[in-house]
């Protein structure tokens, strides 16, 4: 028998985002999904090393891969309009949840446990009580490296002379900023490595 998973997921590539702004150059969800696991994997690194963190960074970086995966089935909705009010929120939360759910039955039956693992932060029931507040903790990362992966876009943008991306930069500074209070990877990320981003490629070597 022949499984759909990953010739469905491989359709990323074909999920454009910021559909609503005006880009220099577009950026599609397999980029995207592979800087948002770079980061997220470097952050668990930082924990671990700096903050004496047991985080799973590997795992992290696989999350990171798949946390837009239902943006295949549902596309990339804009973040005015998925966090307008409480009750949108709390729809698109369930519409991404049944996306995810029909991308896993893609899987061969012996496979579905071991990704619901990667798609779902209660699907593996036999962590201890330790191990669930890191699980936790790791998953937020993962959502900061997304927030950061914004950010690099609006930088790369105002880099090219677009002006469109300013008011989302700004929030999204402002998110991340908050963010960092209660997680220091986070700060330490955008001390050591952000400001490489307005670099040329002359000015990286």
């Amino acid at each position: 028998m022949s499984y759909n998973y990953f010739a469905l997921v491989s359709r990323m590539k074909y999920i454009e985002r910021w559909a609503l702004m005006r880009n220099s150059r577009p950026e599609n969800l397999s980029e995207h999904s592979l800087e948002v696991s770079m980061i997220a994997h470097a952050l668990c690194v930082i924990g671990n090393v700096r903050y004496g963190h047991k985080l799973d960074a590997d795992k992290a970086a696989v999350i990171g891969l798949y946390h837009d995966a239902s943006e295949i089935i549902t596309g990339d909705m804009p973040t005015p309009v998925k966090y307008y009010n409480k009750d949108i929120k709390s729809a698109y939360k369930e519409v991404e949840k049944v996306a995810e759910e029909h991308i896993i039955d893609k899987l061969p039956d012996d496979l579905k446990d071991e990704y619901r693992k990667i798609f779902f932060s209660d699907a593996d029931e036999f962590l201890t009580e330790e191990e669930k507040a890191e699980e936790a903790y790791m998953r937020r990362l993962v959502k900061a490296a997304d927030k950061l992966s914004a950010l690099i876009k609006c930088i790369e943008e105002e880099n090219s002379g677009n002006r469109e991306f300013r008011t989302a930069m700004d929030s999204t500074q402002k998110s991340i900023e908050k963010m960092a209070e209660e997680m220091p990877e986070l700060h330490d990320f955008m001390k050591d490595f952000l400001p490489s981003y307005g670099m040329t490629l002359d000015e990286l070597e």
